[in-house]
């Protein structure tokens, strides 16, 4: 089941590459890499070492790293205390921004925390105050904070959030347009519409656009130079649930500043360590205990997957307990996308896995193939 639930995750999260290197181990890759040379200083930004140095069993991870690449990866990368262990890329350019699905969530989640830190908006406010539509409807109880853990109760069904919402020619328009189907609180969905909405609440809070938000105040400060949010067909609205860019290296970045509770490498404060406690640091809902602040979990409790089927109350037909990943730390947590699009903190080990790879590959790379690499590779 727990399997099932982790495949799931990154093969159905969200439904929408190509390259022209060769399959070659980056430079930080040393135990990777067939070349004796010592790796170069830095890599894109990051200082290297090698996975002796760093703590892993070379021959271990070079395997994990040989594993992503027959699971169609276009890159992996590992990055233990701040420094890059291993840099592999296959079929494209590293700097190369890629498609990374609803990873994207959790880019939109540190941009509500950005706000929240800038008191733009608080956690607890009713979306209704950014959103006029809602006001005097059963969806005006429903607060920023049900909308970051997916149990707002916001209308939800597959034919909505996976082909409608996709083809929307404005999506927060569709997605504020639609019905409320349960109270606050009361059912999780892995709500993509739902989540979709915190575009207009991101934009009308701040007076900034959302990707310009994420442009000037997340990516610059973090240096991921390769990455940008995107906008809908209407241009009007930034996708909030899917369709940003990134690349391994710059999704490295980002995991970082979450490692680091909120602070950049550099020493700059862009989330308050409350609002990355509330994220990554314990479920936050009774309802799923694998969901964070639009991030996946390893606590133990309920857990709940992307498309489990539901009752007329929005209950699950089937309950199950238990972890993402049994017998990996329960503190892991991941950004996770469709196609196996992982972004994977261990705060226990200070490591960081990241791997991308385009849906055409078919991948079923999940949080638990990630998490192999400090259950695994990593020397205790």
């Amino acid at each position: 089941m727990r399997r099932a639930l982790t495949t799931v995750l990154t093969s159905v999260v969200t439904c929408v590459a190509l390259g022209v290197t060769v399959a070659t181990p980056s430079a930080g890759a040393r135990a990777a890499s067939a070349d004796p040379a010592d790796p170069p200083t830095t890599v894109d930004g990051w200082t290297t070492t090698t996975p002796a140095a760093a703590g892993f069993d070379e021959h271990r991870l070079r395997r994990l790293a040989n594993g992503a690449r027959l699971d169609g990866s276009s890159c992996f990368a590992v990055v233990r205390d701040g420094k890059l262990v291993g840099d592999w890329s296959w079929a494209t350019p590293r700097t190369t921004p890629r498609e990374v699905f609803s990873v994207t969530k959790s880019f939109t989640s540190a941009l509500v925390g950005i706000a929240v830190r800038d008191g733009d908006l608080g956690l607890d406010d009713r979306v209704s105050r950014y959103v006029p539509q809602w006001r005097g409807t059963p969806s005006a109880g429903v607060t920023v904070r049900d909308l970051l853990s997916n149990d707002s109760g916001r209308y939800w069904s597959m034919t909505s959030d996976y082909v409608r919402l996709s083809k929307a020619r404005d999506r927060s328009s569709y997605a504020v347009g639609l019905r409320q189907q349960f109270r606050p609180g009361r059912a999780w969905a892995y709500n993509n519409a739902a989540i979709q909405v915190l575009d207009r609440v991101i934009s009308t809070a701040t007076g900034v656009p959302t990707d310009q938000l994420a442009a000037d105040r997340l990516f610059a400060p973090l240096g991921m130079t390769h990455t940008r949010m995107t906008r809908d067909p209407s241009g009007l609205s930034t996708n909030t649930y899917v369709n940003a860019q990134s690349t391994c290296l710059d999704l490295a970045r980002f995991d970082q500043l979450y490692l680091l509770g909120g602070v950049t490498p550099d020493g700059e404060r862009l989330l308050d360590p409350a609002f990355v406690r509330a994220s990554v640091g314990r479920s936050s809902t009774k309802l799923n205990a694998a969901y964070g602040f639009l991030w996946w979990l390893n606590r133990p409790g309920v857990l709940r997957g992307p498309t489990d089927a539901v009752d007329r109350q929005g209950q699950p037909l089937e309950v199950h307990r238990g972890q993402l990943v049994p017998g990996a730390p329960r503190t892991l947590y991941s950004a996770i996308g469709f196609a196996g699009q992982i972004g994977m903190v261990d705060p226990g080990s200070r490591t960081i896995v990241v791997r991308l790879g385009p849906a055409s590959a078919g991948s079923s790379y999940g949080f638990d193939d990630a998490a192999r690499v400090v259950t695994w590779a990593l020397r205790r």
